[in-house]
């Protein structure tokens, strides 16, 4: 029975991804799942995804693979905008690459530990199959009204979700955890020159209660700034 290694935002940080999978000692029987935005930022968008597919990786669809694949399925008059960093990953991506992307899922259960995964997070009012697409890739916080919002925000969205499942989630780049009773989130900004973290679980093992979960939480260091806050 092997352990689920659920692992933050990599924006193409295929050495920092190695480095924590060393850290841990994944081997086999071992489950890999990500939280999103795999691409973006990073020196190996590619290499990265090679890397997931390589080792069955589960992941859900994060807000840059979101644009991306708009920018690809639309029509050029309608399409999103690309800057510079994603006209260089649209460049190195191949079709392997492209079919990856196109199947990620917006969310991922795991009921052997009453886990779900999302890349930005949740409305908190609303059941997983009500939830806007837009919003579990992109919010960040709930207005005073308890809307979903994209901005950072003083409202964090995981204040007032209460579970269950647990919902580990990225997105939302802080220097440590963002730790909730019901909700982690895992995106230390690797690629801005902070740390990668994962969170470890042993067969059937549940999140921790809050002053605990830094048990189940580990983390490598950025081998530099590859993007600037």
């Amino acid at each position: 029975m092997g352990r689920t290694v659920v692992v933050g935002d990599l924006h193409g940080c295929r050495d920092e991804l190695e480095d924590l999978l060393g850290h841990v000692g994944f081997g086999a029987g071992d489950q890999l799942v990500s939280v999103g935005d795999l691409v973006v930022r990073g020196p190996d968008p590619a290499g990265t995804i090679d890397l997931l597919r390589k080792l069955d990786a589960r992941v859900v669809r994060g807000n840059h693979e979101d644009r991306l694949l708009r920018y690809r399925q639309m029509p050029p008059s309608i399409a999103p905008h690309l800057g510079s960093l994603q006209r260089e990953v649209v460049r190195v991506l191949r079709r392997r690459h492209w079919e990856f992307l196109a199947s990620l899922p917006l969310w991922l259960d795991l009921p052997e530990h009453d886990l779900r995964i999302v890349h930005a997070g949740v409305d908190p009012t609303l059941p997983i199959e009500r939830q806007s697409p837009r919003t579990l890739m992109y919010v960040r916080s709930l207005n005073w009204s308890g809307a979903p919002e994209e901005r950072r925000g003083s409202i964090l969205w995981g204040e007032r979700y209460v579970g269950p499942p647990h919902l580990v989630f990225g997105h939302n780049a802080l220097e440590r955890p963002q730790i909730h009773r019901h909700a982690t989130g895992i995106d230390t900004g690797c690629v801005y020159g902070g740390r990668l973290t994962a969170m470890v679980l042993r067969a059937g093992e549940h999140p921790p209660p809050p002053e605990d979960r830094s048990s189940v939480l580990v983390s490598v260091p950025a081998r530099r700034t590859y993007y600037p806050r």
